[in-house]
């Protein structure tokens, strides 16, 4: 006979994520183009430190994600204990206990967690 379990209850940290820049410790800063080489070009935001862009070299971007329907283009990266995950706009940006770094679906992350008034933090 299998024994159940409970989860112990616990507080995380947390941030959803909907475009590179999102998560506060990515630090992106704004790049200007090179006035030589790209006399057209905007200013851009560069690649976030911890979500980065997702990139594959078999894929262009263009594809529609079969998570989220979003092209790919639009999604991140983020390296956990597990290896890489696709982040896809909406997903939860959870720090573990450990501070182990991984993403969690919106509908997933609401129907696991509440959130905890700053005074109910200590």
């Amino acid at each position: 006979m299998m024994k159940k379990y409970q989860k112990k209850p616990l507080i995380i940290e947390a941030v959803q994520w909907f475009k590179n820049g999102d998560y506060p410790d990515d630090n992106c800063r704004w790049i200007e183009p090179n006035p030589i080489t790209d006399r057209h070009g905007e200013p851009f935001l560069s690649e976030g430190k911890v979500v980065r862009y997702y990139r594959h070299p078999d894929d262009s971007g263009e594809r529609q994600c079969e998570h989220c329907a979003n092209i790919m283009h639009e999604h991140g990266w983020i390296e956990t204990l597990e290896g890489g995950h696709i982040v896809c706009p909406s997903d939860w940006i959870i720090k573990g206990i450990a501070g182990e770094l991984y993403p969690c679906k919106d509908g997933i992350f609401k129907a696991s967690y509440d959130l905890v008034e700053e005074d109910e933090q200590g």
